[in-house]
């Protein structure tokens, strides 16, 4: 990506279509790049579904060997393992920086050497590095401002199961303890599965799943996007053509790139979902919706749930392997004194059963669903500043 940009920069440059409002940050912040993890939290693997291609964006290398670089993606990092400065620098290697620190350690590092509150996280595929940073320094990780994560289908359904949606399916263990970071006793919704076991031995640099700390300074806020948000806010095959296919006529280098992996993607859609050859298709913005979120979150039409809701992750079941599991029974249950919505500081000793409007908590058999002080407190986004007007949007930032 960093070299296809370096290209469309010096093009624009050259043609007097450099208007340097595009890449702003990308010209002024060299992004930090870190190596994440090699595989899910107790699998191997990470799981992948193959639905944008061997190389993850449907064939572009080879079509454009121009566009391509040389030297594979560990070349980038290899200096920075061995401590030692680069002789040969390519110039697309100006636009960020990398580090033989493993990305948890990472985060983990930024968090401590900033103040709490300052700094957000958006995660966009499987959680699990960020799993692996709130395992080794939960506290530490707790000083994050907000924790954005696109992931899961609440009440619609998932795309690589039934039920599941890739980034929680992927490794629903990771999802589920980053989920429990926002209970007031995390270890309620923890896995039951191999939760106090290392992960295989070959792999050390994994922390070990262990339960969290009885008593917690504070709880994580977790700003979900799943399939029910994110789905909506699609990126129709001819306005996209339309926008991009004259900027490629053009000679725009971002263009040509762009325009042959999204036909691609189009192309496996109408594959998957039966779409005959002229009709319309569209693409959901999965991933790129929780970015516009950041840009612009204080915009009032961004709306999440009125209260956070106990949202779990199924990590053990056969069909339904990374589901969101939510409590939908008519049941009669116990309510804690009011309290903001969003609430995140706990008192040192935590609210006791006493400050329920209740007696007496009942005594739930099955993960304690009633008790109101356990389950997860996710804050689901339900609405945004408009469904039609993302896609104009984001091609504006693309392209001048």
């Amino acid at each position: 990506m960093f070299h296809v940009l370096c290209h469309e920069m010096k093009w624009r440059e050259e043609n007097g279509k450099d208007n340097k409002k595009t890449f702003g940050a990308l010209r002024t912040y060299k992004p930090l790049i870190a190596l994440g993890a090699q595989h899910a939290l107790e699998e191997k693997l990470h799981a992948k579904d193959g639905f944008h291609g061997e190389d993850g964006l449907h064939g572009v290398h080879a079509e454009y060997p121009d566009l391509t670089i040389k030297d594979t993606w560990e070349e980038a990092f290899k200096n920075a393992t061995l401590g030692e400065e680069q002789t040969e620098v390519e110039p697309y290697t100006e636009f960020f920086k990398t580090t033989a620190e493993p990305s948890h350690k990472e985060i983990l590092r930024l968090l401590r050497e900033s103040p709490p509150d300052t700094i957000s996280i958006v995660a966009l595929g499987p959680l699990t590095t960020i799993a692996m940073a709130a395992a080794e320094d939960p506290e530490t990780f707790l000083r994050v401002k907000e924790l954005v994560v696109m992931g899961g289908a609440v009440n619609v359904p998932g795309n690589i199961t039934p039920l599941g949606e890739f980034n929680v399916y992927a490794d629903p263990v990771a999802a589920a303890r980053v989920f429990a970071l926002t209970s007031k006793e995390p270890n309620s919704t923890l896995p039951h599965k191999n939760k106090d076991l290392p992960l295989q031995p070959d792999y050390e640099d994994y922390p070990k799943l262990l339960d969290y700390p009885s008593k917690l300074s504070r709880q994580l806020k977790l700003t979900l996007f799943p399939l029910d948000i994110t789905t909506p806010h699609e990126l129709e095959k001819d306005f996209f053509n339309a926008r991009v296919s004259k900027h490629k006529e053009e000679g725009s280098h971002l263009a040509r790139w762009v325009h042959w992996f999204m036909n691609g993607v189009y192309k496996k859609i109408a594959q998957i979902e039966g779409v005959a050859e002229g009709k319309p298709m569209a693409l959901g913005l999965h991933d790129p919706t929780p970015i516009w979120y950041m840009l612009t979150r204080d915009d009032p039409r961004w709306v999440v749930v009125p209260e956070p809701e106990d949202i779990r992750i199924e990590t053990g079941g056969q069909w339904s392997r990374g589901a969101n599991i939510v409590d939908r029974r008519q049941l009669n249950k116990p309510t804690e004194i009011a309290e903001p919505p969003h609430a995140r500081a706990l008192s040192p000793d935590g609210p006791e059963a006493s400050d329920m409007t209740t007696a007496e908590v009942p005594d739930d058999q099955h993960d304690s669903w009633i008790n109101p002080r356990k389950g997860n407190r996710i804050n689901r986004m339900v609405a945004s500043p408009g469904f039609k007007d993302f896609q104009a949007y984001l091609l504006d930032q693309l392209f001048y």
